[in-house]
C-alpha cells in the first residue's frame, strides 16, 4: 500500500460546543463544478413524500445522552438525497467491490446499491469488480444491472468474490482513471476501509472527479462510531442454532457440558449478544474480559459447581478469548493473515482439551464441541438486516450523487450519516466489561466475572477517560480490553 498525504479532516464548530466531523466534497478540490438538478424530484416513489431532500445543515449526535449544561458534542451529516447532484445520470460509471471476509448481507447491498443508481438516479454503466482490491488490476470486471442482481439477496456470500489484501494504490487508482470509473463502492471491514481512505487520499491529489464510498463490513461488529454493522443481527441468530444444539446435547447426558465457539477475533459481540439471547448459556468468555483456569472462582471451579448443581452446562467461547492462556510457544501467536489479522489458535479445541484434561480424573464428564464459524458468516442476511443494507446502500449512493467522496454510510443512533474515513480506522470497537451489557450478561448466566478489584478499577477508568472524550452512542466505547496475568 504506497503512501499518500492525508488531506485534513473537515471541522466545523458551532454554538454551546457544536463540532460536526464532516466528510470531504469533491468540490474541495476540484471548484467550479456544474450541478444539475436532482432526478428524484420526477420519481414517482418520491412523489408521496412530503421532504424530498436532507437540509444542507442536518446532522446526527454522536452521543445522545447529555447533561444540560454539558457541550453539544460531536456530530455528523446526515445521510440522504440532497437538492443538486454532481453527476449527470449518463455521466455515471459505478463499480462496486467486496473485500474481506464474508459476512451475511454483502449481496443485498450489492443488489441495492445497483438498484438505487438504476431506479433511482437512471445510471446505467456498473460494474463488479471481481475477487477484492486485487480485481481492479488482475482480473475481468462484471456488468451489473437490476437484472443480474434481483434475486441475489437470497443468497450468502457475494456474487462478485473477496479476497484479503492485493491493495496496490497506484494500480487500483490507474486501473479506475483507465476506465473512466468516477463512483466507487468499497464494501468490507476496517482493513478494507483504510485502504479505500488511501485510494480516496490518491484520487484527491491527481485531482479526479471520482467519489470513494465505502459501507463498512464486519460480522464481529468491532467497527466504532456505527451503532451496528450489516450482518450481525444474521450470526447472532444463526448462533442460536449451534447453541441449541450444545445444550441438547449436554442434558442428554450426564454431566455434559457443551462447548460453542463464535467468532470474534478482538471484540465479543456476538458470543455476548448470543449468550443474552439463548438463556441456555451458563458461561460466557470473550477477548475483553480475561479468565484464568485453575484456583478458586477459576473457570474449572466454577464448570465443577455447575455440574454438581445441574448436571450439564453450557460454555460460548468467542475465537479471540483466553489467547494470552495458551502456549506462548504457538508459532501462530505471531503470523498475520493477508489482511493484517494475528492467525488464532483454535481457542474452542484447546479449551475443550483443557477441561477434559482436568476432569476426566475427577468425574465422569461428556463434552461436545461445536464450531459453527463458517456456517454462520455464509448464510443469507434475516429480514433485519434485509432492511438495515438497503438503508446503507440508499445512503450511500444519495451521497455519492451529492459530491461527497471519502466517506462510510452508517448508522449512529438510529440515524443514517457520512461518516470521514479517519473516524472508523482509527480505534476498533470493544466490548466494555463495566458496562451495563456486560452485567446484564453475567446477571444471566450467572457466572463469576474472572476479575479482581484492581482489574475493575482499571478499566473503570479507561471506561470513564474515553466517554468524557467523545461518548459512544452504542453502550460501548473504542478501549483496548484489560489484561491479567494468573500466578499458579
Amino acid at each position: 500500500m504506497s503512501t499518500v498525504e492525508s488531506s485534513k479532516p473537515k471541522i466545523i464548530e458551532g454554538s454551546c460546543g457544536y463540532v460536526l466531523q464532516d466528510v470531504p466534497h469533491l468540490s474541495d478540490y476540484l471548484p467550479g463544478l456544474p450541478t444539475y438538478p436532482n432526478p428524484l424530484q420526477d420519481n414517482p416513489a418520491y412523489s408521496v413524500v412530503k421532504q424530498y431532500f436532507v437540509d444542507a445543515d442536518d446532522s446526527v449526535p454522536q452521543k445522545i445522552v447529555v447533561h444540560k449544561d454539558g457541550p453539544r458534542g460531536i456530530h455528523f451529516r446526515r445521510a440522504g438525497p440532497r437538492q443538486k447532484v454532481y453527476f449527470e445520470s449518463d455521466e455515471v460509471h459505478a463499480c462496486i467491490v467486496t473485500c474481506g471476509g464474508l459476512c451475511p448481507g454483502l449481496n443485498t447491498v450489492i443488489r441495492e446499491i445497483v438498484s438505487s443508481l438504476s431506479y433511482m438516479y437512471g445510471v446505467k454503466r456498473i460494474l463488479g469488480i471481481d475477487g477484492g482490491y486485487r480485481g481492479f488490476y488482475a482480473k475481468n470486471t462484471v456488468s451489473l444491472d437490476s437484472k443480474v442482481v434481483n434475486d441475489i439477496h437470497k443468497r450468502g456470500g457475494t456474487i462478485l468474490g473477496t479476497s484479503r489484501g492485493g491493495h496496490d494504490t497506484t494500480k487500483i487508482v490507474d486501473s479506475i482513471q483507465d476506465r473512466g470509473i468516477n463512483q466507487v463502492y468499497i464494501i468490507g471491514g476496517d482493513g478494507t476501509q483504510r485502504g479505500a481512505s488511501v485510494i480516496f487520499e490518491e484520487i484527491r491529489r491527481r485531482g479526479l472527479k471520482v467519489a470513494v464510498i465505502g459501507i463498512p463490513k464486519t460480522i464481529d461488529n468491532d467497527i466504532p462510531v456505527i451503532d451496528k454493522s450489516f450482518g450481525f443481527d444474521t450470526a447472532v441468530e444463526e448462533a442460536q442454532r449451534a447453541i441449541n444444539a450444545a445444550h441438547v446435547e449436554a442434558e442428554s447426558i450426564e454431566n455434559g457440558i457443551g462447548v460453542v465457539k463464535l467468532m470474534g477475533r478482538y471484540s465479543g459481540f456476538i458470543a455476548m449478544y448470543a449468550t443474552l439471547a439463548s438463556r441456555d448459556v451458563d458461561c460466557c468468555l470473550i477477548p475483553e474480559s480475561p479468565f484464568y483456569l485453575e484456583g478458586e472462582g477459576g473457570l474449572f471451579d466454577y464448570i465443577e459447581k455447575r455440574l454438581k448443581e445441574s448436571g450439564h452446562m453450557v460454555i460460548v467461547i468467542a475465537e479471540g478469548a483466553g489467547q494470552d492462556l495458551m502456549s506462548k510457544s504457538m508459532e501462530s501467536m505471531t503470523l498475520k493473515d493477508a489482511s493484517g489479522n494475528k492467525l488464532l489458535k483454535d481457542v474452542g479445541l484447546w479449551l475443550s482439551q483443557s477441561i477434559k484434561d482436568h476432569f476426566n480424573k475427577k468425574m465422569v464428564m461428556n463434552l461436545k464441541y461445536i464450531d459453527p464459524t463458517y456456517m454462520i458468516r455464509a448464510v443469507p442476511s434475516n429480514a433485519s438486516d434485509n432492511v438495515y443494507c438497503t438503508l446503507l446502500a440508499q445512503s450511500a449512493v444519495h451521497g455519492a450523487m451529492a459530491g461527497y467522496t471519502g466517506y462510510i454510510s452508517g448508522l449512529v443512533n438510529g440515524r443514517q450519516t457520512y461518516i470521514p474515513f479517519y473516524r472508523i480506522t482509527e480505534t476498533q470497537n470493544h466490548v466494555v466489561i463495566t458496562d451495563r451489557m456486560w452485567a446484564r450478561l453475567l446477571s444471566s448466566t450467572n457466572q463469576p466475572s474472572f476479575l479482581c478489584p484492581k482489574d475493575v478499577s482499571d478499566n473503570k477508568e479507561k471506561l470513564m477517560s474515553a466517554l468524557l472524550d467523545d461518548g459512544n452512542c452504542n453502550g460501548t466505547v473504542d478501549v483496548p480490553p484489560v489484561t491479567k496475568e494468573i500466578t499458579k
